[in-house]
């Protein structure tokens, strides 16, 4: 029996490898953690006609929300979720406190402000993301904004 032996070049393996690793299907991953992690059927998503995603659920005592701007490495994930509306008591003593979270307790998320409201956010662009990337960056996100909401309304809301 002949055996026949396809010979590729080192170009033609490394352009199948890029290939095969873009092919990602981020929306794909997003719909399974969220599936994996939302609460009451409560997710919902909106598409745009450029491209883009934003997905919204229910996560303990928070909604968290991920948008997604694209399929290319520029493109970004973000995933966000309010926890406290401002202003806030005592802002300086909130400020300093989630400063020192940002530091000890949110791993690659962080506290924000956006539009009035303590957000804790993660951005990432897309350019070598791993699935797993992004089930850890929506799983943080939620976990740590449901695990510091509650606290921080208590102790600095409604100035």
């Amino acid at each position: 029996m002949t055996s026949y032996q396809e010979t590729v070049s080192k170009d033609e393996l490394i352009e199948e490898l890029i290939s095969e690793k873009t092919s990602i299907n981020h929306v794909e991953i997003i719909e399974n953690v969220i599936d994996s992690l939302e609460q009451d059927d409560s997710a919902m998503v909106s598409h745009s006609p450029e491209g883009g995603y934003l997905w919204k659920f229910k996560y303990g005592t928070v909604e968290v929300f991920i948008q997604l701007t694209g399929s290319t490495d520029e493109d970004t994930i973000t995933v966000w979720a309010a926890v406290l509306q401002l202003p806030a008591k005592d802002e300086p003593k909130l400020l300093r406190h989630l400063l020192e979270l940002n530091c000890s307790s949110t791993f690659e998320a962080r506290f924000g402000i956006i539009e009035n409201k303590v957000v804790v956010i993660s951005i990432r662009t897309l350019a070598e993301i791993s699935p797993g990337e992004v089930s850890r960056l929506i799983t943080i996100v939620a976990t740590v904004a449901d695990d510091y909401d509650e606290a921080l309304q208590s102790e600095f809301g409604a100035a």
